[in-house]
């Protein structure tokens, strides 16, 4: 029946299409020759105490999204970008056509011309002097009543959900701010942006499943990027002290959460500095974003928990943190056989085929992170977790690197970076050897060509990468990654 109805109503909105065309009204004009006020500015610029300032002339154009006829008068509401306000309409007053106005539907973008004023009630209301169609709808918009609640057709028709979802539209308004932000913080920091290929030769720079492609011309296999790390680390040993890059990466995993297969990051880098420099600036960058585009530091995530992004976060050793929260000291348990066994006998989910150090990463997702609320960072990973980090001085197993949580959900990964070309070199073969003798197919993999760059002599340097996505989560207080995108991966309709 809902088919059918929306059938009947495309059916009519074409006749009321044509009867328009019969009229010599254009239903899709090229523009609109007025000088436009957005509906915001109009309502902020009404004065209660100037009645002359008030009967100033304004044009505004938005989408009806409401129309009520009350006999001889008709009440529409039309909404732009910054808001939404009351048209009226009254038979007896206007020399607009009530028969016009029969034409125009919920959906349709009109432009209108009138006063402001205020009604008994006391909302402000233009008195409609003339309106124009500029575009017919044909479809209609979701009932105003119930909303859009199907989450499938949210993700799926985003236009749908802006318009007749207030929040949804907020939230891609501060996502814009919050990376504007973002690019504001490094550029004030003295940091470069840049751009690198997203089409690599190599998928190499962290531990993900790539998605390949074929390029016709050069007649080779090409993947999209999973990290822009190497490429970042090459301008670095090319001379450019502080750089940074905003873009898409692409990792061929499952969908959840807080996980999409395409998804936007910021990493850093910056020469002569270390991991306890980047995290200093993790906690100023999160809290200046969050000023930015909140007002404040401090998230209401629910009706008894707030969370203040303000420095100076908690640092938690991960060692500490894992005896703490599982009982398991992974220094005790240096083979993946053994790991296993105790985790399972801890109540954890393992499996003793997979690597160490993915075995370990399970234990901190499944026993640690989620308890880390608020901000937090966890210092100081075992090599087998890190291949492209430096070992801390007078250590061989643990390397300088921390990753940021809040809200038990990961923000940020940093390390000290790896310079040293021959250690590097190793630990990208034992990578190699991971895939080959334990099928790990989220391996990082060797790039000859960044390991050329890196013997030609690349300075200390401290290293960053933050989720975009989960930065835009946080401070939109949002728990579901497809909540801040525009346009998530979705099944395929069946």
């Amino acid at each position: 029946m809902e088919n059918l109805s929306e059938d009947r109503i495309i059916k009519d909105r074409l006749e009321k299409l044509e009867k328009l065309r019969k009229l010599k009204i254009d239903p899709y004009p090229n523009r609109w020759e007025k000088d436009r006020t957005i509906i915001h500015d109009a309502i902020t610029a009404y004065d209660d105490s100037n009645e002359s300032a008030n009967s100033k002339q304004l044009c505004i154009s938005g989408r009806i999204i409401a129309k009520r006829a009350m006999g001889k008068i008709i009440f529409f509401d039309i909404k732009d970008q910054s808001g939404k306000i009351q048209l009226h309409y009254k038979e007896e007053e206007s020399e607009i056509n009530k028969d016009f106005l029969d034409l125009i539907d919920i959906g349709d973008i009109v432009g209108v011309e009138g006063h402001l004023f205020r009604t008994r009630r006391g909302e402000l209301t233009l008195d409609l002097h003339d309106i124009v169609i500029l575009t017919k709808a044909i479809r209609p918009l979701p009932d105003k009543w119930s909303g859009l609640k199907d989450n499938e057709i949210r993700y799926r028709q985003r236009y749908l959900d802006l318009i007749s979802n207030e929040e949804s539209l907020e939230i891609a308004v501060k996502r814009s701010k919050a990376i504007s932000s973002v690019r504001n913080f490094m550029n004030n920091r003295g940091f470069l942006e840049v751009e690198t290929p997203i089409l690599v030769d190599i998928p190499a720079g962290g531990r993900a499943i790539p998605f390949s492609t074929y390029h016709e011309s050069l007649e080779k296999d090409l993947f999209l990027r999973i990290a822009t790390e190497l490429h970042l680390k090459k301008l670095i040993v090319g001379g450019i002290e502080k750089v940074y890059e905003i873009g898409r990466l692409f990792r061929n995993e499952g969908i959840d959460h807080d996980h999409n297969p395409e998804f936007t990051t910021m990493e850093s880098y910056e020469a002569y500095e270390d991991y306890n420099t980047v995290m200093r600036m993790v906690e100023d960058l999160v809290s200046y974003v969050s000023i930015e585009v909140n007002g404040t530091t401090k998230i209401n995530i629910s009706d008894d928990l707030t969370i203040d992004l303000a420095p100076p976060w908690q640092r938690l050793d991960l060692r500490k943190a894992i005896i703490d929260n599982t009982g398991i000291d992974f220094l005790k348990f240096k083979n993946n056989n053994d790991l296993a066994n105790e985790m399972k006998n801890k109540g954890f989910v393992a499996d003793q085929n997979e690597a160490w150090g993915i075995l370990l990463d399970r234990l901190i997702s499944q026993g640690v992170e989620p308890k880390l609320i608020k901000p937090t960072f966890l210092l100081d990973y075992p090599i087998e977790m890190s291949p492209l980090a430096k070992l801390k001085p007078g250590s061989k197993d643990v390397v300088e690197r921390f990753e940021a949580f809040v809200l038990g959900h990961e923000l940020a990964n940093a390390f000290t970076e790896l310079n040293d070309p021959i250690d590097q070199r190793n630990r990208f073969l034992e990578q190699e050897k991971q895939r080959k003798n334990l099928g790990d197919k989220e391996a990082d993999r060797l790039d000859e060509d960044f390991l050329i760059s890196i013997e030609h002599g690349m300075p200390p340097t401290g290293g960053l990468g933050i989720g975009i996505d989960r930065l835009i989560m946080l401070i939109t207080a949002q728990d579901q990654i497809r909540e801040v995108l525009l346009f998530p991966q979705l099944r395929s309709k069946k």
